[in-house]
């Protein structure tokens, strides 16, 4: 199955919301201090547009190898325990974002209930709170193609090795000059 097209979506998304965040933010600093003006919604749509980034950022950061992981132990594991460890790490993982996205979902909902409008401006709390639920949904679903990877044998473990990834950098490294040239 070619799901380029969602790994492209969530990149452009991301990338909208980064650049949308900070022109809003560049222009509410220069009407603040070239003509000592200041838009009253921009801060709290820069921490909404900051919240999404946050809550699609988790997926993402899974499909890349980019969340941080304690693996001394299982490094210690032989590797048919250390396999079965990261297929239980990422079952736990499915676990947690099914019970955070329960919580999420019945905020959003107690958010429209109530019907309580942002601060400064004209929109419903709960819109701007939907990044709750959208994100662990997506943070499953990485996890969820994490899973079916790790039980096909494409990829041994839940975690990147960020070592490993450290020492293949370095080596490409060319602005490093050996010794030899040095002298």
């Amino acid at each position: 199955m070619n799901i380029r097209w969602f790994h492209r979506l969530e990149e452009g998304l991301i990338s909208f919301l980064l650049a949308a965040m900070t022109l809003i933010t560049f222009a509410q600093v220069v009407a603040r201090y070239v003509f000592n003006y200041s838009f009253t919604w921009a801060l709290e749509l820069a921490m909404f547009i900051f919240g999404g980034l946050i809550f699609l950022g988790l997926s993402y950061g899974v499909r890349v190898n980019a969340h941080i992981g304690v693996d001394a132990l299982v490094k210690a594991l032989p590797k048919k325990a250390a396999h079965i460890a990261g297929i239980i790490a990422c079952l736990l993982c499915l676990v947690y974002t099914t019970i955070v996205f329960y919580g999420a979902w019945i905020y959003v909902d107690k958010m429209y209930t109530i019907g309580i409008l942002a601060q400064d401006m004209p929109v419903p709390q709960w819109i701007p709170r939907l990044v709750l639920p959208i994100g662990y949904v997506l943070l499953f679903i990485r996890f969820a193609e994490v899973l079916l990877d790790m039980l096909r044998g494409r990829r041994a473990q839940l975690l990147g090795d960020e070592a490993e990834e450290a020492l293949k950098y370095a080596s490409d490294d060319t602005s490093v000059i050996p010794q030899e040239e040095v002298k």
